[in-house]
Protein backbone atom coordinates (compact mmCIF):
# COMPACT_ATOMS: atom_id res chain seq x y z
CA UNK A 1 0.00 0.00 0.00
CA UNK A 2 1.77 3.28 -0.62
CA UNK A 3 2.15 6.14 1.38
CA UNK A 4 -0.63 8.99 1.69
CA UNK A 5 0.08 11.85 0.03
CA UNK A 6 0.61 14.86 0.90
CA UNK A 7 0.81 17.87 -1.16
CA UNK A 8 1.71 21.37 0.01
CA UNK A 9 0.53 24.39 -1.80
CA UNK A 10 1.63 28.11 -1.86
CA UNK A 11 -1.29 30.61 -1.18
CA UNK A 12 -1.78 31.86 -4.68
CA UNK A 13 -5.43 33.67 -5.92
CA UNK A 14 -8.35 34.04 -3.87
CA UNK A 15 -9.63 30.20 -3.35
CA UNK A 16 -6.86 29.28 -1.65
CA UNK A 17 -6.50 32.32 0.33
CA UNK A 18 -10.05 32.15 1.69
CA UNK A 19 -9.03 28.30 2.47
CA UNK A 20 -6.20 29.05 4.53
CA UNK A 21 -7.84 31.59 6.69
CA UNK A 22 -10.61 28.80 7.65
CA UNK A 23 -8.54 26.09 7.39
CA UNK A 24 -8.75 26.15 11.50
CA UNK A 25 -12.22 25.80 12.14
CA UNK A 26 -11.87 22.90 9.35
CA UNK A 27 -9.63 20.91 11.39
CA UNK A 28 -10.01 21.62 14.76
CA UNK A 29 -13.97 22.53 14.71
CA UNK A 30 -14.78 19.05 16.88
CA UNK A 31 -12.19 20.86 19.59
CA UNK A 32 -14.50 21.78 22.38
CA UNK A 33 -12.66 25.00 23.57
CA UNK A 34 -12.14 25.84 20.00
CA UNK A 35 -14.23 28.82 19.05
CA UNK A 36 -13.30 30.14 14.84
CA UNK A 37 -12.66 33.46 14.48
CA UNK A 38 -14.65 35.46 12.47
CA UNK A 39 -13.69 35.17 8.09
CA UNK A 40 -13.28 38.77 7.78
CA UNK A 41 -10.30 39.18 10.69
CA UNK A 42 -8.93 36.87 9.06
CA UNK A 43 -9.01 38.03 5.62
CA UNK A 44 -8.23 41.63 7.23
CA UNK A 45 -4.84 40.23 9.43
CA UNK A 46 -3.36 37.89 6.34
CA UNK A 47 -3.93 40.33 3.39
CA UNK A 48 -1.05 42.03 2.15
CA UNK A 49 -3.66 44.21 0.58
CA UNK A 50 -5.35 45.51 3.58
CA UNK A 51 -2.86 44.98 6.26
CA UNK A 52 -0.07 46.78 6.18
CA UNK A 53 2.35 44.64 8.19
CA UNK A 54 3.13 43.11 4.61
CA UNK A 55 4.82 46.07 3.44
CA UNK A 56 7.70 45.54 6.22
CA UNK A 57 7.99 41.88 5.21
CA UNK A 58 8.80 39.66 2.39
CA UNK A 59 6.18 36.47 3.28
CA UNK A 60 4.69 33.50 1.66
CA UNK A 61 1.99 31.48 2.87
CA UNK A 62 1.37 27.87 2.36
CA UNK A 63 -1.53 25.27 2.17
CA UNK A 64 -1.12 20.99 3.08
CA UNK A 65 -3.47 18.84 1.70
CA UNK A 66 -3.48 14.94 2.24
CA UNK A 67 -5.45 13.09 0.15
CA UNK A 68 -6.92 15.93 -1.36
CA UNK A 69 -8.23 17.20 2.20
CA UNK A 70 -6.51 20.33 3.84
CA UNK A 71 -4.57 19.03 6.56
CA UNK A 72 -2.57 22.27 7.75
CA UNK A 73 -1.13 25.65 6.98
CA UNK A 74 1.99 27.94 7.51
CA UNK A 75 3.57 31.18 6.89
CA UNK A 76 7.12 32.60 6.73
CA UNK A 77 8.39 36.06 6.23
CA UNK A 78 11.54 37.38 6.50
CA UNK A 79 11.52 41.85 8.18
CA UNK A 80 13.21 43.91 5.86
CA UNK A 81 16.92 45.64 6.90
CA UNK A 82 15.15 48.82 8.38
CA UNK A 83 12.42 46.97 10.60
CA UNK A 84 13.98 43.80 12.76
CA UNK A 85 12.41 42.58 15.37
CA UNK A 86 14.77 43.51 18.76
CA UNK A 87 17.39 40.23 19.89
CA UNK A 88 15.44 38.03 17.46
CA UNK A 89 15.41 36.62 14.77
CA UNK A 90 14.10 38.17 11.26
CA UNK A 91 13.14 35.17 9.83
CA UNK A 92 9.69 33.71 11.19
CA UNK A 93 7.25 31.37 11.03
CA UNK A 94 3.61 31.87 12.13
CA UNK A 95 -0.10 30.44 11.06
CA UNK A 96 0.82 26.77 11.87
CA UNK A 97 -2.03 25.13 12.29
CA UNK A 98 -2.52 21.05 11.40
CA UNK A 99 -3.68 17.45 11.86
CA UNK A 100 -2.45 15.07 14.24
CA UNK A 101 -0.05 14.14 11.79
CA UNK A 102 4.17 14.62 12.21
CA UNK A 103 4.30 13.89 7.88
CA UNK A 104 1.94 16.93 7.17
CA UNK A 105 4.10 19.05 10.34
CA UNK A 106 7.07 18.27 8.54
CA UNK A 107 6.19 18.34 5.44
CA UNK A 108 5.16 22.37 6.13
CA UNK A 109 7.94 23.34 8.31
CA UNK A 110 10.39 21.86 5.97
CA UNK A 111 9.07 23.92 2.60
CA UNK A 112 8.71 27.19 4.89
CA UNK A 113 12.29 26.61 6.34
CA UNK A 114 13.81 25.92 2.51
CA UNK A 115 12.25 29.09 1.42
CA UNK A 116 13.72 30.97 4.09
CA UNK A 117 17.07 29.31 3.81
CA UNK A 118 16.78 30.43 -0.11
CA UNK A 119 16.58 34.19 1.21
CA UNK A 120 19.75 34.02 3.51
CA UNK A 121 17.92 33.19 6.47
CA UNK A 122 20.01 31.06 9.28
CA UNK A 123 17.79 30.68 12.22
CA UNK A 124 13.88 31.07 12.02
CA UNK A 125 11.68 31.71 15.30
CA UNK A 126 7.89 31.21 15.29
CA UNK A 127 4.85 31.52 15.66
CA UNK A 128 3.92 34.97 15.03
CA UNK A 129 0.51 35.81 13.20
CA UNK A 130 1.55 37.43 11.14
CA UNK A 131 3.69 39.51 14.05
CA UNK A 132 4.32 39.90 17.64
CA UNK A 133 1.82 42.87 17.59
CA UNK A 134 -0.98 40.21 16.52
CA UNK A 135 -1.14 36.65 17.78
CA UNK A 136 2.00 34.97 18.67
CA UNK A 137 3.21 31.72 20.53
CA UNK A 138 1.72 28.25 20.21
CA UNK A 139 -0.62 26.88 23.09
CA UNK A 140 1.44 24.60 25.28
CA UNK A 141 -0.71 25.14 28.57
CA UNK A 142 -4.05 25.89 29.12
CA UNK A 143 -6.23 24.09 26.54
CA UNK A 144 -9.13 23.45 28.62
CA UNK A 145 -9.51 26.92 29.61
CA UNK A 146 -12.27 29.44 27.95
CA UNK A 147 -11.50 30.46 24.43
CA UNK A 148 -10.44 33.99 24.72
CA UNK A 149 -10.80 36.95 21.61
CA UNK A 150 -7.59 37.63 19.70
CA UNK A 151 -5.53 35.13 21.10
CA UNK A 152 -4.43 31.94 19.45
CA UNK A 153 -5.76 28.50 20.22
CA UNK A 154 -3.89 25.37 19.53
CA UNK A 155 -4.47 21.35 20.11
CA UNK A 156 -2.04 19.74 23.01
CA UNK A 157 -0.63 17.63 19.98
CA UNK A 158 0.51 20.22 18.03
CA UNK A 159 3.54 21.23 20.25
CA UNK A 160 5.26 18.15 20.37
CA UNK A 161 4.90 17.61 16.96
CA UNK A 162 6.61 20.79 16.13
CA UNK A 163 9.76 19.63 18.73
CA UNK A 164 9.94 16.42 17.04
CA UNK A 165 11.02 18.72 13.82
CA UNK A 166 13.72 19.81 15.80
CA UNK A 167 12.15 22.96 17.52
CA UNK A 168 12.55 24.47 20.72
CA UNK A 169 11.35 27.31 23.37
CA UNK A 170 12.94 30.89 22.87
CA UNK A 171 10.35 32.11 25.22
CA UNK A 172 7.28 31.55 27.09
CA UNK A 173 4.21 34.11 26.74
CA UNK A 174 2.34 33.90 30.25
CA UNK A 175 -1.48 34.89 30.42
CA UNK A 176 -2.97 35.87 33.45
CA UNK A 177 -6.75 34.73 35.01
CA UNK A 178 -8.23 37.21 36.95
CA UNK A 179 -12.05 35.71 39.08
CA UNK A 180 -13.55 38.85 39.64
CA UNK A 181 -15.05 38.18 43.42
CA UNK A 182 -17.85 39.61 45.37
CA UNK A 183 -15.26 41.14 47.33
CA UNK A 184 -14.11 42.84 43.90
CA UNK A 185 -17.50 44.08 42.94
CA UNK A 186 -17.42 45.87 46.44
CA UNK A 187 -14.58 47.66 46.17
CA UNK A 188 -13.79 50.85 46.92
CA UNK A 189 -11.46 53.04 44.88
CA UNK A 190 -8.06 51.49 45.36
CA UNK A 191 -4.31 52.50 45.33
CA UNK A 192 -5.22 55.68 43.61
CA UNK A 193 -7.49 57.15 46.15
CA UNK A 194 -4.58 57.18 48.70
CA UNK A 195 -3.16 60.92 49.49
CA UNK A 196 0.03 60.47 48.35
CA UNK A 197 -1.65 59.21 44.58
CA UNK A 198 -4.73 60.98 44.92
CA UNK A 199 -3.47 64.12 42.89
CA UNK A 200 -0.87 62.78 41.00
CA UNK A 201 -3.13 59.81 39.25
CA UNK A 202 -5.63 60.48 36.71
CA UNK A 203 -7.78 57.75 34.60
CA UNK A 204 -10.23 58.56 31.94
CA UNK A 205 -12.13 56.31 29.60
CA UNK A 206 -10.99 55.30 25.46
CA UNK A 207 -14.18 54.67 23.44
CA UNK A 208 -13.36 51.81 20.43
CA UNK A 209 -15.96 53.75 18.64
CA UNK A 210 -13.46 56.84 19.00
CA UNK A 211 -10.39 54.96 18.81
CA UNK A 212 -8.99 57.12 15.88
CA UNK A 213 -8.46 59.95 18.38
CA UNK A 214 -6.52 58.43 20.55
CA UNK A 215 -4.37 56.31 18.19
CA UNK A 216 -1.22 58.47 17.87
CA UNK A 217 -0.80 58.64 21.90
CA UNK A 218 -1.45 55.05 22.08
CA UNK A 219 0.91 53.75 19.36
CA UNK A 220 3.66 56.41 21.02
CA UNK A 221 3.61 55.21 24.66
CA UNK A 222 3.01 51.27 23.17
CA UNK A 223 6.47 51.71 21.56
CA UNK A 224 8.27 53.59 23.52
CA UNK A 225 7.31 50.91 26.32
CA UNK A 226 7.99 48.11 24.47
CA UNK A 227 10.91 49.25 22.68
CA UNK A 228 13.43 47.33 25.09
CA UNK A 229 11.38 43.54 25.19
CA UNK A 230 12.29 41.06 23.72
CA UNK A 231 11.09 40.93 19.52
CA UNK A 232 9.92 43.98 19.65
CA UNK A 233 8.88 45.35 16.27
CA UNK A 234 7.33 49.24 16.38
CA UNK A 235 3.87 48.99 15.66
CA UNK A 236 2.76 51.83 13.05
CA UNK A 237 -0.24 54.12 13.18
CA UNK A 238 -0.95 52.57 10.06
CA UNK A 239 -1.10 48.91 11.33
CA UNK A 240 -2.92 49.95 14.64
CA UNK A 241 -6.02 52.27 12.68
CA UNK A 242 -6.04 48.63 10.83
CA UNK A 243 -5.78 46.42 13.70
CA UNK A 244 -9.03 48.43 15.62
CA UNK A 245 -11.11 49.48 12.84
CA UNK A 246 -13.17 46.04 12.65
CA UNK A 247 -13.47 46.35 16.12
CA UNK A 248 -15.89 49.70 16.12
CA UNK A 249 -18.53 46.55 13.73
CA UNK A 250 -18.53 44.83 17.23
CA UNK A 251 -17.91 47.06 20.09
CA UNK A 252 -20.74 47.47 22.23
CA UNK A 253 -21.99 51.50 22.75
CA UNK A 254 -23.26 51.09 26.61
CA UNK A 255 -20.84 51.45 29.66
CA UNK A 256 -18.32 49.24 31.68
CA UNK A 257 -15.57 46.66 31.18
CA UNK A 258 -16.52 46.74 27.57
CA UNK A 259 -16.37 50.89 26.38
CA UNK A 260 -12.67 49.80 25.60
CA UNK A 261 -10.09 50.96 27.69
CA UNK A 262 -8.43 54.18 29.65
CA UNK A 263 -5.76 56.62 29.45
CA UNK A 264 -3.29 57.16 32.46
CA UNK A 265 -2.59 60.51 32.79
CA UNK A 266 0.13 61.13 35.76
CA UNK A 267 0.76 64.65 36.56
CA UNK A 268 -1.29 65.71 34.14
CA UNK A 269 0.34 63.68 30.61
CA UNK A 270 -0.15 60.47 29.45
CA UNK A 271 1.95 58.08 30.21
CA UNK A 272 0.05 54.43 30.01
CA UNK A 273 -3.01 52.98 28.48
CA UNK A 274 -5.07 49.72 28.46
CA UNK A 275 -7.19 48.79 26.26
CA UNK A 276 -9.92 46.09 26.87
CA UNK A 277 -11.85 43.58 25.02
CA UNK A 278 -14.89 41.99 25.61
CA UNK A 279 -14.84 38.27 24.89
CA UNK A 280 -16.91 37.32 21.59
CA UNK A 281 -16.32 34.20 21.59
CA UNK A 282 -19.17 34.29 24.10
CA UNK A 283 -21.41 35.02 21.31
CA UNK A 284 -19.66 34.00 18.35
CA UNK A 285 -19.55 29.88 18.47
CA UNK A 286 -22.38 29.26 16.44
CA UNK A 287 -21.72 31.36 13.58
CA UNK A 288 -18.40 29.21 12.94
CA UNK A 289 -16.54 32.09 11.42
CA UNK A 290 -19.06 33.16 8.79
CA UNK A 291 -21.26 36.86 8.35
CA UNK A 292 -22.78 35.72 5.51
CA UNK A 293 -25.75 35.87 4.51
CA UNK A 294 -27.19 35.99 7.97
CA UNK A 295 -24.33 35.90 10.86
CA UNK A 296 -23.53 39.13 10.90
CA UNK A 297 -27.25 40.53 11.67
CA UNK A 298 -27.09 37.81 14.53
CA UNK A 299 -23.74 39.40 15.87
CA UNK A 300 -24.56 43.02 15.83
CA UNK A 301 -28.13 41.87 17.60
CA UNK A 302 -26.28 39.81 20.09
CA UNK A 303 -23.48 42.60 20.87
CA UNK A 304 -26.03 45.20 21.62
CA UNK A 305 -27.80 42.99 24.23
CA UNK A 306 -25.49 40.29 25.51
CA UNK A 307 -23.78 40.74 29.06
CA UNK A 308 -20.52 39.62 28.59
CA UNK A 309 -18.88 37.62 31.29
CA UNK A 310 -15.42 37.73 30.36
CA UNK A 311 -12.68 39.69 28.58
CA UNK A 312 -9.47 40.49 28.12
CA UNK A 313 -7.01 43.04 28.72
CA UNK A 314 -5.32 43.30 25.59
CA UNK A 315 -2.89 45.55 25.32
CA UNK A 316 -0.85 47.50 28.09
CA UNK A 317 1.86 50.11 28.07
CA UNK A 318 3.59 52.34 30.32
CA UNK A 319 6.08 55.02 28.73
CA UNK A 320 10.00 53.46 29.22
CA UNK A 321 10.74 55.93 31.94
CA UNK A 322 8.88 54.85 34.47
CA UNK A 323 9.23 51.95 34.25
CA UNK A 324 11.49 50.18 37.20
CA UNK A 325 9.61 52.83 39.73
CA UNK A 326 6.93 52.59 42.33
CA UNK A 327 4.80 54.72 39.67
CA UNK A 328 4.69 51.97 37.06
CA UNK A 329 3.45 48.98 39.58
CA UNK A 330 1.09 51.91 41.15
CA UNK A 331 -0.20 51.90 37.72
CA UNK A 332 -0.89 48.30 37.22
CA UNK A 333 -2.58 48.32 40.24
CA UNK A 334 -4.76 51.49 38.87
CA UNK A 335 -5.63 49.65 35.79
CA UNK A 336 -6.73 46.62 38.04
CA UNK A 337 -8.99 48.78 40.36
CA UNK A 338 -10.57 50.10 37.11
CA UNK A 339 -11.45 46.80 35.90
CA UNK A 340 -12.90 45.90 39.52
CA UNK A 341 -15.05 49.33 39.52
CA UNK A 342 -16.40 47.82 35.42
CA UNK A 343 -17.13 44.89 36.96
CA UNK A 344 -19.55 46.64 39.84
CA UNK A 345 -22.15 47.60 36.71
CA UNK A 346 -21.70 44.23 34.37
CA UNK A 347 -21.47 40.52 34.86
CA UNK A 348 -18.23 40.39 33.98
CA UNK A 349 -16.80 37.30 35.84
CA UNK A 350 -13.39 36.69 34.85
CA UNK A 351 -10.54 38.65 32.79
CA UNK A 352 -6.98 37.78 31.17
CA UNK A 353 -4.19 39.49 31.37
CA UNK A 354 -2.03 38.68 28.65
CA UNK A 355 0.23 38.23 27.65
CA UNK A 356 3.27 39.26 29.02
CA UNK A 357 6.83 37.78 28.59
CA UNK A 358 8.11 35.33 31.12
CA UNK A 359 11.05 37.45 31.97
CA UNK A 360 8.81 40.57 32.46
CA UNK A 361 8.73 40.48 36.29
CA UNK A 362 7.84 44.37 36.71
CA UNK A 363 4.72 43.46 34.94
CA UNK A 364 3.74 40.14 36.43
CA UNK A 365 4.62 40.53 40.02
CA UNK A 366 1.82 43.70 40.58
CA UNK A 367 -0.94 41.04 38.02
CA UNK A 368 0.39 38.43 40.61
CA UNK A 369 0.08 40.66 43.88
CA UNK A 370 -3.53 41.81 42.92
CA UNK A 371 -5.13 38.30 42.04
CA UNK A 372 -3.96 37.01 38.89
CA UNK A 373 -2.94 33.29 38.36
CA UNK A 374 -0.89 32.11 35.14
CA UNK A 375 -3.08 30.05 33.48
CA UNK A 376 -2.37 29.97 29.76
CA UNK A 377 1.04 29.77 28.25
CA UNK A 378 2.45 30.31 24.45
CA UNK A 379 5.37 29.08 23.45
CA UNK A 380 7.91 30.71 20.77
CA UNK A 381 10.23 28.35 19.13
CA UNK A 382 12.99 28.51 16.98
CA UNK A 383 15.31 26.03 14.80
CA UNK A 384 18.75 26.36 13.68
CA UNK A 385 18.52 26.35 9.70
CA UNK A 386 22.33 26.72 9.17
CA UNK A 387 22.71 22.90 10.71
Amino acid sequence: MSAPAIEIVPVSGPLNFLAFCKLPRIIYGDQKQFVPPLDVDRWGLFSRKFNPHFRRVNSQLWLARKNGKLAGRIFAQLYDAACRPRAASHAQFGCLDAIDDDDVVAALTQTAEEWLRQHGATKVQGPFSPSINNESGLLVAGFDELSMIAVPWHPAYLGACLERQGYAKVRDLISYRYDVSEIDKAAASGIIARPQWRKRINLREIDIKHLKQEAKTIVEIFNDAWSENWGFVPFTLEEFVADTEALKLVAPSSRGFMKGGVMVEVDGMPQAFALFLPNLHEIMGDLQGRLFPFGLVRLIARVRRHGYKSGRLALLGIRGAMQGKMAAGVVILAIIAELRRRSQVTPLQRAEFGWVLEDNFGMRRPIELAGGRVYKVHRIYEKNLAA
